[in-house]
């Protein structure tokens, strides 16, 4: 019965490699806080989480002062039992971003460290159903890259061998995204995906225009076009686009999913393993949408998504966007525009710990 003696919390702040722009922010930074947990047994695991520029300080706190304190003594391998221990002693703050955030930190831990005492892989550890699925690429697709960039970076990509790329949509002219996306589809031709993302830019009237102007272009999604909160205007965007429609970055728990999926307010699912929780509340979502025959494409952190995806029977795309290159030793496997999940026990990410000494803004916390 392995009990956690000791947990050591770092914080890094990595800047994007590029510029980052949307319909409704810039992506500045991602604060990274990085949780190493030991077991009595002398097992250690890793797991971390993000933001985009704002709140790490507030995540850095909770675990700290409130969540680190209770998980010592806790058996590590009652993982189930721990999550549901730690959202109860902050159950006036769940459920929400900044909980869910800080509790992802310390369930991907504690996979990490299950799956190296099993000596298997994460990707394996939670089914095993693919051993590659497809990327998308996004970093060439932000709102304020001008139209030739963007047809320059999707025919680059293709060569590369993705089978697909992401452009962001919400200009002030309707006009505007329909010249983007058009030039970018007439360069790259049909046999590769595009996918759009509004960001929750959009109203639901300007919605359902612009799903109508881009009906065309054969979109294999528009992302959270309208406020995540709002299931009833999905649930009618859903009804009369051709397009499919994604959600699932901005939502926190499993039953907000399950009220998009009973409202038949989504097509493809965006479950997010940090904005969600962690991995075993990811789970949960991926076979709950299994359950509708809704596949699911993962938001970001594709170092931990590719493992994760491949583990589930619906798993369709992982998302291209590196993030963790400035404090790892090896990458994504990529293979002809396919993600492979790492095949070493744990999670897989090969954390440089001098990089992350180097890039830390915050004094190393010791549980």
């Amino acid at each position: 019965m392995p009990r956690i003696v000791k947990t050591e919390l770092r914080l890094v702040d990595l800047k994007p490699m590029v510029e980052r722009t949307d319909a409704i922010q810039s992506f500045v930074s991602q604060e990274t806080p990085i949780l190493t947990i030991t077991d009595d047994e002398g097992m250690t695991g890793t797991g971390y989480s993000y933001t985009i520029g704002s709140g790490g300080s507030a995540i850095l706190a909770l675990l700290q002062d409130h969540l680190l304190p209770r998980l010592i003594g806790m058996n590590s391998e009652e993982i189930e039992s721990n999550w549901r221990s730690l959202l109860f002693s902050m159950h006036s703050l769940a459920v929400g971003p900044v909980s869910s955030l800080a509790l992802a930190v310390i369930d991907t831990a504690l996979w990490d460290l299950r799956c190296r005492r099993a000596g298997v892989p994460l990707h394996q550890a939670v089914g095993g159903a693919h051993t590659r699925l497809p990327l998308y690429t996004t970093e060439g697709g932000w709102l304020h890259i001008a139209s030739d960039k963007l047809v320059e970076d999707a025919l680059l990509m293709q060569a590369r061998g993705f089978k697909g790329a992401k452009l962001k949509i919400g200009k002030p002219r309707k006009s505007e995204d329909v010249e983007r996306l058009t030039a970018v589809r007439a360069a790259v031709g049909d046999g590769f995906e595009l996918m759009v993302d509004a960001n929750q830019g959009l109203r639901l009237d300007d919605a359902q225009r612009r799903a109508r102007l881009l009906a065309d272009l054969d979109l294999a999604w528009i992302e959270e076009p309208l406020p995540a909160d709002d299931i009833h205007a999905h649930a009618r965007l859903v009804a009369a686009s051709s397009t499919p429609i994604a959600v699932g970055e901005s939502l926190y728990s499993l039953s907000q999913f399950k009220d998009y999926l009973q409202a038949d307010a989504c097509s493809i699912v965006q479950v997010d393993v940090a904005r969600i929780g962690g991995i075993t509340p990811w789970l949960k979502v991926a076979h709950l949408a299994e359950a509708y025959n809704v596949p699911v494409s993962p938001h970001f952190l594709m170092e931990l998504h590719a493992s994760l995806a491949c583990g589930v029977a619906n798993g369709q795309w992982v998302e291209y966007i590196p993030q963790l290159e400035a404090i790892t030793k090896t990458g994504l496997n990529v293979i002809d525009g396919f993600a492979h999940p790492s095949n070493e026990p744990g999670l897989g990410i090969d954390w440089d710990w001098d990089a992350i000494d180097n890039l830390q803004t915050r004094e190393t916390s010791r549980v």
